[in-house]
């Protein structure tokens, strides 16, 4: 075990640089900040490539020690400069990106899906990807112009979640003309009383739930491609729900009968 005290090492550096997309990209990993979210890494079955944390929390499970390639022991100003939090619990683990862009077989494909149509807010797109794991969904697919689903903010949200369910980024044109092709229906959201009560839908074992950005919504381009676009009828008087909240709903409902 190394033992680490300056923010200079260039191993702190390059922890420091997982923050960044272009790095996490570049090297194939993202670091998990905190216990939660380096146990359920474990108890998924995923090996650590890199522990990291202070004497005290390290003394604390020295167990994980085997579960990992490297240890390291840092101060706690190394582990508050590699990490974003206000108060970091001094463990943390670097662990293998998923292939986000690997393309499965269409042909078995099941379950729920949820896809994010630029969704920009890391805690939507977090809480949104948790929520998907919560209603028995089995994957997520981000489009481009969304929130990185393995930066530091979205990775916090989704408190593990990214270790239960399959979880992809791509072009949702195609994606939704991959479902149709195989039979799976594909819901829309849109804020439009001619649309379709959500209510009113009866999924079959396989489809996709697409939801769009906090502000414009859905493209029309996509909103043109779904079997049908959904609408969640309001009694009270208030516009419109959070994407993550009306997510939750519609997920929960269309998911009931898996």
């Amino acid at each position: 075990m190394e033992k680490l005290t300056s923010i200079h090492n260039q191993h702190v550096k390059n922890w420091k640089k997982l923050q960044t997309k272009k790095y996490r990209r570049q090297t194939g990993t993202y670091l998990l900040d905190g216990w939660h979210l380096v146990s359920e890494a474990t108890q998924a079955g995923n090996h650590l490539l890199q522990l990291i944390g202070t004497e005290e929390q390290l003394l604390a499970r020295p167990e994980l020690q085997e579960l990992s390639d490297e240890t390291y022991e840092v101060t706690e100003e190394v582990m508050q400069h590699i990490t974003d939090t206000v108060t970091p619990q001094g463990i943390a683990a670097v662990v293998s990106l998923p292939d986000a862009h690997e393309i499965p077989d269409l042909n078995t494909l099941h379950g729920g899906w949820l896809f994010l149509d630029r969704v920009q807010d890391p805690g939507n797109v977090g809480t949104m990807v948790r929520t998907a794991d919560a209603a028995g969904f089995t994957g997520v697919v981000v489009s481009h112009r969304s929130a990185d689903i393995f930066g530091p903010k979205v990775v916090r949200s989704m408190q593990g979640s990214q270790f239960h369910l399959k979880l992809y980024e791509g072009d949702l044109e195609k994606w939704i003309e991959d479902f149709k092709e195989v039979d799976a229906p594909v819901y829309g959201t849109q804020l439009n009383p001619q649309a379709k009560s959500f209510r009113d839908v009866e999924p079959g074992k396989t489809f996709a739930l697409v939801m769009g950005n906090e502000g414009q919504g859905m493209s029309q381009q996509l909103l043109n491609q779904t079997t049908d676009n959904l609408y969640i009828p309001m009694r009270g008087q208030a516009e419109s729900l959070n994407v993550a909240i009306s997510a939750g709903i519609l997920m929960f409902q269309l998911n009931r009968n898996l």
